[in-house]
This record gives structure tokens, sequence and C-alpha cells, in this order.
């Protein structure tokens, strides 16, 4: 049977967000089909001996273990081995330059600029999100006033208006193909969500961000804003760890996912008997 180190931090603590309920719902699943190997993302570049693929999930804002992260996709690429997701997308994975760079091709994202001196492009907005550039789960965010930021004079970070829209809706896809959406209809408590029904248009807007990412496989969330006009925005192309509220979705929904998820990995390797392993 094909041997899963599932890489996750069951203690990371996120707003909104139950991150080891999660992947120990996931994990009890995948284990009917796979030997799974459940770790914390600090030990996992040394526990790569005899593993036939890694999934990469919940393991919370990279900034925290940078160094054994790096260690991580190095070893992962010494070995050919096999992941999930792919670690070859241009989205969060490679921090939030990609912002920068899909607003230069002319894509819908939120206006975002880097230098201080930029930020006249951005208009005269009544607040400034200020944001690490390889940020994660708002670790490092500020909202300034316009005296704030201009008296701060941000350099190196990403810089956004604070935009007036109507709610936030998310699209996750599996191997570029769509699994579900949701959105959280009060703006001022994001993470609480409710499933949403997309619109052709909804998914034309998503789909073109998955196709510039051209990610080999994986689970992707591309995150909007809705404007007042009924336009959407890119916030963010979480390619790397997406939460994907789980529980939150309709049973049927929910098992119907999972067994795309099973479906995908059984693709990586061949098959086996179950077994769960803690580290």
């Amino acid at each position: 049977m094909m041997k899963i180190l599932y890489v996750t931090d069951l203690y990371y603590v996120a707003k909104g967000r139950k991150y080891y309920e999660e992947d120990l719902f996931i994990t009890s699943r995948l284990q009917q089909h796979f030997n799974v190997i459940i770790t914390n993302p600090r030990q996992a570049a040394n526990l790569l001996d005899g593993i036939d693929a890694l999934v990469f999930r919940n393991a919370g804002c990279v900034l925290e273990y940078e160094e054994e992260y790096n260690e991580l996709l190095k070893a992962v690429k010494e070995r050919n081995l096999s992941t999930f997701n792919s670690f070859d997308g241009k989205g969060d994975q490679k921090g939030k330059q990609y912002l920068l760079d899909l607003q230069a091709l002319g894509f819908p994202v939120i206006p975002t600029a880097e230098k201080y001196e930029d930020s006249y492009k951005l208009g005269e907005p009544e607040q400034y999100i200020v944001k690490l550039k390889n940020g994660a789960d708002s670790v490092g965010m500020e909202i300034l006033s316009p005296q704030e930021f201009h008296e701060s004079k941000p350099e190196g970070k990403l810089i956004q208006p604070f935009i007036d829209f109507r709610y936030e809706v998310s699209f996750y896809y599996l191997n570029d193909v769509f699994q579900y959406a949701m959105y959280a209809p009060n703006k001022e408590r994001r993470w609480e969500l409710t499933q949403y029904e997309p619109t052709r248009a909804d998914l034309e807007f998503a789909q073109q961000f998955l196709q510039w990412n051209n990610m080999q496989r994986g689970i992707t969330r591309v995150d909007a804003c809705r404007l007042r006009d009924e336009s959407l925005l890119l916030v963010e192309l979480e390619d790397l760890n997406p939460f994907l509220s789980l529980d939150l979705l309709p049973e049927e929904e929910r098992e119907q996912f999972i067994d795309n998820f099973i479906e995908a990995l059984k693709k990586m390797a061949p098959a086996g008997e179950p077994v769960v392993e803690m580290v």
C-alpha cells in the first residue's frame, strides 16, 4: 500500500478555523486506503525515507518554520518525491509577489503596490492594508490610517487600499477541477462561511488564475471579494495549504470531495493495506 507522509500542525491556531479537526477528519478517511504517517512540518524533512508521497496540508504560516520548510523542499527535490500539492505553484507557495505580477499582466486583482513612492497609484483610500510579502493568516498585517501610513512609509511590503466590498467568496479546486465554493455574507465575520452557488462568470473568473498558475497537482483556493458593482477582484491565490472548511459543507458534498481527494492520491502510487501512525 502507498505510504503517505501527511504534514500538518495539529496545534496551529487560526481565528475561526479548527485546523486540527479538519486534518484528523481527512486522515481518518485516508487511512482506509493508505498507510498514513502524520507529522509536524518541522520534522518532515527527516521522515522521508520509505515514503511514497507527501501530502502538505494545514501546516500553518511557513514564516514560523522557514528554515525547516526550505530543508523539506530540498529533500523532496533530491528524492524526486511526489507531493500533494506539487511545489511548483506560483501563488502563495512563492509569497505574495504574484499579486504584483498578475496586476502587471492586467488580471483583476486588488490594487497593490510594493514601494511607498508607488502608493499614489492606489488613490486616496480611507485606510491602507500593509502585508508581509511572505505572510499568511494575517501574520504581520497592519491596517493604517492615511496619517499612519504616510508617517511609516512602508517598504518591501505589499500595500493595498482598504476596499469597501460586499463580501468575500472562495472557490475550491482539486487538480484544477472545481469542487465547491464558500462565502462570508457578513464581511465583518469573514470566517463564518456558508456554501455559495457560483455563476458561470464566477467560475471563469477563478479559472483564469488556475490557468496562469499551471500547478501540476493539488488543492487550490481562489479567494476573491465582490465589489459594489458586482465585479470580483482576487484577494489570494492559495496553492500551498488552503484551509478547506469541510465541516461547513453538507455531508454529500463533503464526502464527494474526500472521494475525489483519495482518487487523486491513488493516481500518484499503488495502493496497499491501511494503517495510521503518529510521529
